[in-house]
């Protein structure tokens, strides 16, 4: 099978599709005015005042031939009403990427679609949170709505978090997936901004979870579009995988502790196995001494009594208890991941009758 929009090449690469559902994220009808792209870059940009309902498409895009013709006519089947904006920022494409852009753009102009293309012309690209920012500078609409040039929308994606958006101002939306997934967010131009844009760290930075984390921490919220309004691809050439796992993990590890434990006096974590060590052992030394035990459903490690911290430099070595889920003391932090127990885990934590988020935190 050819690539989408060429004559031959070789075989697409292996790729998971997954649907997602997706995120809004609504801000309060802040137009800001269009500005020039930075460092090197340039763009084709309307200074008009953006319209009340502008909808606006941010897309970065960095040698993505080989998915991109289906990603830009997903915009152009979308069944949105209002008027749209396709904002493109071409992240330094060596492949065939831009003459791509230049046809559809022809085409989305032609149903009333208008496309902003910026591009950065040096010979190295910026990395996605750059290419991000410089397409939701460049455009203008009351709302953004994040897409990524290897996924597919669903016609109806742009249509049903605009109706969700206007109704929840300074949220993230997205769609009824298992993650809040970048590519289904949708928020408001004026949200975005008091967010503060992605990271610009280049390659290895989670630009999407550190932003994410930023808008928690101003007070944002999440909402959900329950229908399936993305088709993601999971492919080798994702930019996900320039992140490594351990990146992640201590990010959330610091989010974990700055959020939550920096108020907590004292904690059980909920997972005396593999996960829930590696919790103990990645938290800060003060962290570590509110631990007063780890609970478990498995006999072997209750039985055993306790967990004894060998990489620890104290003498004695600290020993944390062991206890079961039912004689632990909250709060928790609970380090099991949800439906992967046959719904068993989820029953033993409705029976203790906690509330989330005071009596316990997921860390799954």
């Amino acid at each position: 099978m050819a690539e989408p929009g060429r004559a031959g090449g070789s075989p697409e690469p292996p790729v998971q599709v997954v649907c997602f559902p997706a995120v809004c994220a609504p801000l309060r009808g802040c137009r800001r005015k269009a500005g020039m792209a930075e460092c090197g870059a340039t763009s084709q940009i309307n200074f008009q005042c953006a319209p009340e309902q502008l909808e606006s498409i941010i897309l970065p895009v960095h040698n993505s031939e080989c998915w991109l013709d289906e990603c830009l006519k997903s915009v152009w089947e979308q069944d949105f009403k209002g008027t749209m904006e396709l904002s493109i920022f071409n992240d330094a494409s060596k492949d065939g990427s831009a003459e791509i852009i230049e046809k559809w753009k022809m085409r989305l102009e032609e149903i009333g679609v208008s496309v902003i293309i910026g591009t950065n012309n040096s010979s190295q690209p910026r990395g996605v949170g750059f290419a991000k920012n410089q397409a939701v500078i460049q455009s203008s609409g009351t709302y953004l709505c994040f897409l990524d040039s290897d996924d597919v929308m669903m016609p109806q994606r742009v249509r049903l978090q605009h109706q969700v958006a206007i109704q929840h101002p300074n949220s993230v939306f997205t769609s009824h997936g298992p993650t809040v997934i970048m590519p289904t967010w949708f928020c408001s131009r004026e949200w975005f901004f008091h967010v503060g844009r992605f990271d610009e760290g280049g390659k290895g930075v989670p630009e999407d979870l550190l932003f994410f984390y930023e808008h928690l921490q101003k007070g944002g919220g999440v909402s959900r579009v329950n229908h399936c309004l993305l088709l993601y691809r999971y492919h080798p050439q994702a930019a996900t995988h320039s992140v490594l796992e351990e990146t992640i993990w201590n990010h959330r590890v610091r989010f974990l502790e700055d959020r939550v434990l920096s108020s907590w006096t004292s904690f059980t974590i909920w997972n005396a196995g593999k996960q829930g060590k590696k919790l103990y052992r990645s938290l800060s030394p003060a962290n570590q001494k509110k631990v007063t035990a780890f609970c478990d459903v498995d006999e072997k490690k209750i039985t055993k009594g306790f967990y004894t911290y060998e990489e620890s430099e104290e003498r004695p070595k600290p020993k944390i208890p062991v206890c079961h889920f039912r004689d632990a003391t909250p709060p928790l932090v609970i380090c099991v991941k949800l439906d992967m127990t046959g719904g068993a885990f989820e029953t033993n934590l409705a029976t203790l009758k906690l509330k989330e988020g005071k009596d316990y935190y997921h860390f799954n």
